[in-house]
């Protein structure tokens, strides 16, 4: 075992959009999707075929998956690769988690076989899945670009002329707590399709607004 002198190499993009439905989420993706590619770009599509209403706009191919198992991601994942696609979008990552199959539903099926209302024991069982699929995410040859739906919230305040006034806020991600401290780059978009950067290890981004 012997220390070395840290170098940068050429990394790939691991990148997490979170927003509200309707923010932009996967427009934002596919479009910088396109601009990381030459054209081979996949997408893992949980939202009933949503992404392709942009075949016109973007080239890229799709998988719909039907259940949402941490593994049917990983396995999309690795058939990403093996059919050397530069980038894999995967929209939404927030379905692995609470979707058809996914880690909560995961959760009650374990406590409903061992017939205990303790879900502890449960989650020794469904964790290391979700690990397999985050160490898919990072471990993975294509730049990855993953949306996740983020819990809203309306709270109210006062406007220029003094009249109170609701407005939606994003919160947290629809994922396991931290999970976007897994990506390089994490983003969030608001109703208005503003992206604002808010955790990069890319110092040129820190903080801005597109």
């Amino acid at each position: 075992m012997a220390f070395t002198k840290a170098t940068k190499s050429q990394a790939r993009l691991r990148m997490a959009l979170v927003g509200p439905s309707g923010s932009g989420k996967t427009f934002t993706a596919l479009k910088i999707a396109s601009h990381l590619s030459d054209g081979t770009v996949a997408l893992i599509d949980t939202e009933h075929g949503s992404a392709s209403k942009y075949a016109d706009k973007f080239d890229f191919d799709v998988m719909e998956l039907a259940s949402f198992h941490p593994d049917k991601y990983v396995q999309a994942i690795q058939e990403a690769e093996k059919s050397g696609y530069a980038v894999l979008i995967i929209d939404s990552l927030s379905h692995a988690w609470s979707g058809k199959d996914g880690a909560l539903e995961q959760v009650d099926n374990a406590v409903a076989r061992s017939r205990s209302s303790n879900s502890f024991a449960a989650w020794r069982e469904v964790t290391p899945m979700h690990t397999k699929l985050v160490n898919a995410i990072l471990g993975s040859r294509c730049h990855i670009i993953a949306t996740m739906r983020s819990k809203t919230e309306w709270v109210l305040e006062k406007n220029e002329k003094g009249a109170t006034v609701p407005r939606k806020i994003g919160l947290a991600p629809v994922q396991r707590d931290g999970v976007e401290y897994e990506f390089d780059v994490v983003a969030d978009m608001d109703g208005d399709n503003k992206m604002i950067v808010t955790k990069t290890r890319c110092p040129a981004l820190q903080g801005f607004v597109f």
